[in-house]
């Protein structure tokens, strides 16, 4: 009999805990790209300019990390593809767009930052596209 705060995880709750930490980071992201990719969609290209490549460029790159990212994520496809273009769009939100601001206003990014690296290194789980298609799927 297992203890119940023993250190010992079942792979198959492993695998299920990764669907659902991808499946929530994801939802929760859709939040800030959903209104960037309206934005995008009516032609509104006002948006900060962090790194100094223009509003617009801006804007499109963080919608594509924030909600075509989010949707690979879903689906567990080219996951750690989509975590180091996510990685990438919360450090320059921590560094350059918050840079200057007080720690409570990087502490979303930086809690996103630490669940993307998560998965970069962990990887999709088997309850993914990625581990359908990869040679270890045991099914």
């Amino acid at each position: 009999m297992n203890p119940l705060f023993g250190t010992k995880a079942s792979p198959s709750a492993v695998h299920a805990m990764l669907l659902l930490l991808r499946l929530g980071v994801s939802a929760t992201m859709l939040t800030h790209g959903w209104p960037k990719f309206m934005k995008v969609t009516t032609g509104n290209f006002e948006f900060g300019d962090p790194i100094g490549i223009g509003s617009a460029p801006s804007l499109i790159l963080s919608m594509l990390a924030e909600f075509g990212c989010s949707l690979l994520l879903i689906l567990g496809f080219q996951t750690r593809l989509a975590t180091l273009i996510l990685m990438i769009n919360m450090l320059v939100i921590t560094v350059f767009a918050h840079g200057s601001d007080p720690f409570g206003k990087k502490e979303m990014p930086l809690l996103y930052l630490l669940i993307y690296t998560t998965l970069f290194f962990i990887g999709p789980g088997k309850y993914s596209v990625d581990g359908r298609t990869s040679k270890t799927w045991p099914g």
